[in-house]
């Protein structure tokens, strides 16, 4: 499996390789050796999935206590896929980098702990599966707004198309006002 440091080297795109055939296809998503390796000594012990419709935005969302690192990957359409860098002492702090996960490229995003973590569907339809370095904490959970101007993310928001996003979301607080880790 090759992998891509992002401009914040802890984010890694992998790049599996793909075996096809008449049948259609197999790949490797997930070797703990190579991820351990690569990404550090993290365990995934919890798996979530997320459909969404064309047009939804979901996030920023972290936990302050029990950051969670997510693999995530598109198992069906295609999303932008964003993390942020919320870690104080970080040199990137603040700072946001994307990757496109779709079906057909099947890349995975590993976006370790002490970040911020969202999507935007870009396909008539979108399910996402990431598996979670950490359990979920709903008192630890929070949330930094989509469209903070101080974070200044490039979603590539569709004109044509109707924004979905959660009340949760749509009142997340701004980065200046986040807990950081």
């Amino acid at each position: 499996m090759e992998f891509e440091r992002l401009g914040i080297p802890d984010l890694i795109v992998f790049k599996p390789k793909v075996f096809h055939d008449n049948r259609g296809f197999f790949m490797e998503t997930f070797i703990e050796q190579e991820f351990r390796e690569i990404c550090g000594d993290y365990s995934l012990v919890q798996t979530n999935v997320s459909a969404s419709k064309q047009g939804t935005l979901r996030g920023l969302h972290y936990q302050v206590v029990f950051p969670q690192g997510k693999l995530v990957s598109a198992v069906v359409g295609k999303v932008f896929d964003v993390a942020v860098d919320i870690r104080r002492d970080s040199p990137t702090f603040g700072q946001w980098c994307s990757a496109i996960l779709s079906d057909e490229n099947k890349n995975t995003f590993w976006v370790p702990p002490g970040f911020a973590h969202g999507f935007y569907a870009l396909s008539e339809w979108s399910k996402i599966e990431y598996q979670c370095a950490s359990y979920y904490s709903k008192i630890n959970e929070r949330g930094i707004l989509w469209n903070d101007i101080t974070v200044g993310i490039e979603w590539p928001i569709a004109s044509d198309i109707p924004l979905l996003i959660s009340e949760k979301d749509k009142n997340a607080t701004t980065f200046l006002e986040a807990e950081y880790l």
